[in-house]
């Protein structure tokens, strides 16, 4: 139990914004988290989640747009229904 508390612990840490609106991950959490040359940006209702970006196959990463298009508004419900069955039989 002591484990699993000590995974879910936060830390923070005030960083500053250069003029260029850029940022610099502290080395200790980009070391920890398998940071690369990437980064993933989401916009969150409470402020930016910044994490590391992993690698996703093409068809997750096909099925996050056809999502992300739902979401703005778009009807391709049944798009996304069509591309999972094309993608499992192919």
């Amino acid at each position: 139990m002591q484990q699993a508390a000590a995974k879910d612990r936060v830390e923070r840490k005030i960083i500053s914004i250069s003029t260029k609106r850029q940022l610099t991950i502290p080395q200790k959490y980009y070391a920890m988290l398998g940071f690369d040359n990437e980064a993933e940006c989401v916009l969150q209702s409470e402020g930016l989640l910044i994490r590391p970006v992993r690698a996703a196959s093409v068809g997750e990463f096909s099925e996050q747009i056809l999502s992300d298009l739902i979401a703005q508004g778009y009807n391709c419900g049944v798009h996304i229904h069509r591309f999972n069955f094309a993608r499992r039989k192919s």
